[in-house]
């Protein structure tokens, strides 16, 4: 980590506030409520907000560097589906799309949102690319631009190198700032998995794109989705629901369960265009997503 760096982490905030604050509002209307109410009370963490200033120090010395050097960055001419299924997303979020890199498998990354609020960069891995058909893709590239529009993107960063490079931080804030952010992180996942929804329409080829994904299922697997979701086990019962503490995702199905909720909400047939009459409101769908989410 630099030593005697001037860097005035409250200035940079306030300096960064103006770009973020819309993608914000966009982001607000689908966000997962749980999330915003989390992130709040990081705000006083002490651990948490050392773990951001090392972060962003981080990025900018060095990780950023790493990252473009290692990867290829996407174009219409270089993974032209990587780019078009982005393209799709960041339209249907009504975002500016931020650079996309190609990582190789060594980078040990699926897909990610990595670097700083103002200076977000997509990162996706090579075999995961080759493996999603278009809609997947656009579905898991939603699902990162999610992390953008909710201002994510340092708190995912800092989790990822907090769980990747410790070495880097502080030894004292690691374990805290991990736990922490992970709790934070649960909840963020459903507020994307919705910016997934949101970017291709299409619950069940999302949902299938999320399970793919967490599961590891390659390109012409033999896989039924219709039966994955007709025996999701309950996750709420025995003792091993209290490991889901200490993951920065929730269990796959409570992921698929609050994203059906969120599909049956009346502001996603807004969206869609279909009738929302009878369907839950965002007060109903977040306090159905809370229930799910509760370990306890």
């Amino acid at each position: 980590m630099s030593v005697g760096v001037d860097f005035d982490f409250a200035r940079y905030i306030a300096s960064r506030r103006g770009q973020v604050e819309q993608r914000a509002r966009d982001g607000a209307a689908y966000a997962y409520s749980g999330e915003r109410k989390v992130r709040r009370t990081l705000a006083a963490a002490r651990p948490v907000t050392m773990a951001l200033e090392a972060t962003t120090r981080l990025w900018r010395d060095a990780a950023r560097a790493e990252l473009v050097a290692s990867s290829v960055k996407v174009s219409d001419q270089q993974f032209p589906r990587v780019f078009e299924a982005g393209r799709k997303a960041a339209e249907a979020l009504r975002l500016r799309l931020p650079p996309i890199y190609v990582a190789p498998a060594s980078a040990g990354i699926k897909a990610r949102a990595l670097g700083t609020d103002d200076s977000p960069y997509l990162v996706i891995g090579a075999q995961l690319a080759d493996s999603l058909d278009d809609v997947e893709l656009t579905a898991i590239l939603g699902h990162e631009l999610g992390h953008v529009q909710n201002g994510h993107v340092l708190y995912a960063t800092a989790l990822h190198f907090l769980s990747n490079k410790a070495i880097f931080f502080v030894r004292w804030i690691v374990q805290p700032a991990i736990m922490a952010l992970q709790a934070w992180s649960r909840r963020a996942e459903i507020s994307c998995d919705r910016a997934a929804l949101l970017a291709t329409r299409d619950v069940e080829r999302t949902l299938g794109a999320i399970v793919k994904l967490e599961l590891g299922i390659d390109k012409g697997a033999a896989f039924k989705l219709d039966e994955y979701l007709r025996e999701l086990p309950d996750v709420k019962k025995g003792i091993g629901r209290y490991a889901e503490l200490f993951r920065s995702h929730p269990y796959l199905p409570k992921r698929v369960q609050a994203l059906k909720v969120f599909g049956d909400s009346a502001y996603f047939a807004v969206v869609s265009g279909t009738d929302p009459t009878g369907k839950a409101s965002a007060d109903e769908v977040d306090k159905k997503v809370a229930d799910l989410l509760s370990v306890f």
